[in-house]
């Protein structure tokens, strides 16, 4: 009886951790949850969003789906948190390589990151990049 009930005792605390693996952060469903849509997209501070610009092929909508896959204005491919869910990478077919920004802000009502890319024009030189959403 001792062995069946420690037992029982075990396999109920290996099924509580193992559900709560499963547990979605607060940032995983404000990110999944919404459709974003651009608000504003600037390179090294000026708009950058209009046809032909840098950032031009990001505005319009972005949705982040639970896995791990979405579209990013015209962009489709995949994403992801760093473990801390500071950051998130943006990969896609399009683009060369992946896109590392840092969370600004995530909230219901902001979705703000940046980061820092290649100039496509001079590669030897860098574009700081500022990205805004705002819920649809």
């Amino acid at each position: 009886m001792k062995k069946l009930s420690l037992l029982l005792i075990l396999t109920a605390v290996l099924l509580t951790f193992a559900c709560k693996k499963d547990k979605k952060s607060e940032r995983f469903i404000l990110l999944t949850s919404t459709v974003w849509t651009s608000d504003s997209l600037k390179a090294n501070g000026v708009d950058a969003s209009d046809p032909g610009e840098f950032l031009a092929n990001f505005n319009g909508d972005a949705e982040f789906y639970e896995d791990g896959t979405g579209y990013f204005g015209v962009y489709t491919g995949e994403w992801r948190f760093n473990t801390t869910e500071t950051e998130i990478t943006i990969v896609t077919n399009e683009m060369l390589l992946p896109i590392n920004c840092r969370i600004v802000e995530l909230i219901s009502s902001s979705f703000k990151i940046t980061t820092v890319v290649s100039d496509p024009v001079n590669t030897s030189e860098t574009v700081n990049v500022r990205m805004t959403f705002k819920p649809k």
